[in-house]
């Protein structure tokens, strides 16, 4: 590995599932053993690692220089970190929250201890994985610390001490910072929170949600920046720390809308993360203005110009005159371009197809090399 992030072409992370991991997950959740099942957690890990290899190499090959295992090995973008936590459990119910026009999948995560990260997280060996195969730079996306409060409904807290919702902050800040030095530890210098809910609280619905809790949404973007900011401090400087936001994404759906105005000057000036992924796809991102609150220096922004949520090809014409515009904002060479979210949220995946996800990764690459002569730059 010659170079290192941030780079000027780059992806949020999940990728589309092949077949073969749908059929293995699916025969293997549902126990169907015998001739044609599983006997073993091998022979699922065999399936996942083969997908996993195909995924880097596919990456590889359209010319990112930062690859991830497309959470080959998860059902949820989130979830799935959020229960190996200790003090964290996840709970089937009979309705998922609600997406636009459409629901997740029934399940909640329920605090019943204190949190914390164990040493043994799946996650790290996941990236382990990742790191032995890759011949460019490994990255792995998990959900920021925002993640485990917003998603956890305040009847599901079921610690006495996190009535006070500081407490939970600070333990939340806590285990994030092992997170990120086990992280560290296992090889990882390139780590993305994907920490979308300071999008959802620039939502009036989901802000007006939050004050119907009697929690005021404003205060709460303060105390998730902290909480990010906490964990993050103090990390190795040979180690890039990114965010991710975006509005929802489950099957090319969406669960918020709003310009990022009332969380920009927290996320940029606030988290102390270096490269911010940025839904930018549709007009329910809002206008570029809040990348005016970019700080000079050495952060980047990702403008996510290219959506993973419809086949359709944008060109580089157009992307061209997107980045003119945000050059108002921002200097061009705090810029780069990415897609606006992942593939794949969750196991079912957007509705696109393998190869149009190909061509939009594709498409990332070659937009960097006509705004910035390369994608190292």
């Amino acid at each position: 590995m010659t170079a290192t992030a941030p780079y000027r072409a780059d992806h949020v992370g999940s990728l589309l599932r092949p077949q073969v991991v749908h059929e293995a997950r699916q025969r293997f959740h549902a126990e169907q053993l015998g001739p044609d099942g599983f006997h073993t957690c091998d022979e699922l890990k065999a399936i996942e690692d083969k997908a996993v290899r195909d995924m880097v190499a596919m990456q590889e090959n359209v010319g990112l220089k930062a690859v991830t295992d497309g959470e080959m090995r998860r059902s949820f973008w989130h979830y799935d970190f959020m229960g190996a936590l200790d003090g964290l459990e996840l709970v089937e119910r009979d309705e998922g929250v609600q997406f636009h026009g459409v629901n997740l999948r029934p399940i909640f995560p329920t605090i019943t201890g204190r949190l914390d990260f164990p040493a043994d997280h799946p996650m790290l060996d996941h990236f382990r994985y990742l790191a032995s195969i890759a011949d460019v730079q490994p990255k792995i996306s998990i959900p920021g610390p925002s993640a485990c409060h917003f998603r956890t409904a305040p009847e599901d807290i079921h610690v006495e001490e996190y009535a006070d919702p500081e407490v939970l902050f600070a333990d939340l800040a806590r285990t994030y910072k092992k997170a990120v030095n086990a992280f560290y530890d296992a090889g990882c210098r390139y780590l993305q929170m994907d920490d979308i809910f300071f999008a959802y609280l620039c939502d009036p619905k989901h802000r007006e949600e939050k004050k119907a809790q009697g929690v005021d949404p404003d205060w709460l973007i303060q105390q998730y920046a902290k909480t990010m900011h906490d964990a993050i401090d103090g990390r190795p400087d040979d180690m890039i720390i990114a965010m991710h936001l975006c509005r929802g994404n489950f099957q090319s759906t969406w669960a918020a809308e709003g310009a990022y105005d009332p969380a920009a000057d927290a996320v940029f000036n606030q988290t102390g993360v270096d490269v911010y992924f940025m839904e930018y796809d549709s007009e329910r991102a809002g206008g570029l203005e809040p990348l005016r609150l970019l700080p000079k220096g050495h952060k980047r922004v990702m403008p996510g110009f290219i959506t993973t949520k419809t086949p359709e090809l944008e060109s580089i014409d157009d992307l061209k005159q997107k980045f003119d515009e945000a050059s108002k904002y921002a200097d061009i060479d705090q810029l780069g371009i990415a897609p606006q979210c992942g593939f794949a949220s969750t196991e079912e995946g957007n509705v696109i197809t393998p190869d149009d996800q190909k061509r939009k990764l594709e498409l990332v690459v070659r937009t960097a090399e006509a705004i910035w002569g390369g994608i190292e730059a």
